[in-house]
């Protein structure tokens, strides 16, 4: 005997969402399935108009339509663009402020240099100028603020028998009385501005003392002529302190690697 199946096919209902269009739902009996279609939009990337699909060209400029988004997609990525870029400026506004308002608290507790210690100190960066230390020369002539006594922050942090202290890396440099009268010559005081001058660009006292001590002869700061200076003898013992690597050979009485 011969049996016949017969297929029952519902008949297709229609709902109306709120968001996602129409949404249709069918049932053959054996599978349900929910299709659900989106209204895609064209947006375009000139005007920023948002057309329908089916159009080829935006109606209100006439170019052609390149991107293609829905509307609320769109417009839910360009927010949070937007909220990001906002935050990320107000980040960079917040630092650049506090930091300005750091630099100009050492600048207003601290005075300025008189013109003839402006003088006495730009003959010294010539004398470097003259030897070939140009890169000293450009952050002491572009990027220094001279001062004539500490700041608050300098006045908390004071060390002996300085000459000048700077601060890194806004690049403030404070000039001690000691730098005028202790002082032999212009080179002297040269050889003082080429110590901080490697502070201006980040290195710590063992690295200053060292580039100074190995660089004196070129500087034309010899023993032979600066050996009962106040200043070569207060460097010498300060330099064998934080760069006693240079004080370890034995062919002469100081140990001195570099004579």
């Amino acid at each position: 005997m011969q049996k016949k199946f017969f297929k029952l096919i519902a008949a297709p209902k229609i709902k109306f969402g709120k968001k996602n269009g129409l949404r249709f739902s069918l049932n053959n009996g054996l599978s349900r399935r929910n299709i659900i279609s989106k209204p895609m939009k064209k947006r375009c990337p000139k005007c920023q108009m948002v057309n329908f699909s089916h159009s080829k060209e935006c109606v209100r400029c006439r170019s052609c339509l390149i991107e293609v988004s829905t509307f609320e997609d769109g417009a839910k990525k360009s927010g949070s663009k937007s909220m990001i870029l906002q935050r990320a400026i107000i980040c960079v506004a917040v630092i650049f402020l506090t930091l300005l308002g750091f630099y100009l608290s050492l600048l207003y507790t601290s005075k300025s240099l008189s013109y003839d210690e402006k003088q006495i100190v730009q003959k010294a960066i010539t004398v470097l100028d003259e030897k070939g230390f140009s890169r000293e020369v450009f952050l002491l002539n572009h990027l220094t603020s001279f001062r004539g006594n500490d700041n608050w922050l300098n006045a908390s942090t004071k060390f002996e028998n300085a000459y000048a202290a700077t601060n890194f890396p806004i690049e403030i440099m404070t000039i001690y009385p000691e730098f005028f009268t202790d002082t032999l010559d212009d080179t002297e005081r040269a050889a003082i501005l080429l110590h901080e001058a490697q502070h201006l660009k980040g290195a710590d006292e063992k690295e200053a003392y060292q580039f100074v001590w190995q660089n004196r002869k070129i500087l034309g700061w010899t023993k032979e002529t600066y050996d009962r200076s106040v200043v070569w003898t207060n460097v010498r013992v300060q330099t064998k302190e934080f760069a006693p690597n240079l004080f370890v050979c034995n062919w002469n009485e100081t140990g001195d690697c570099t004579e």
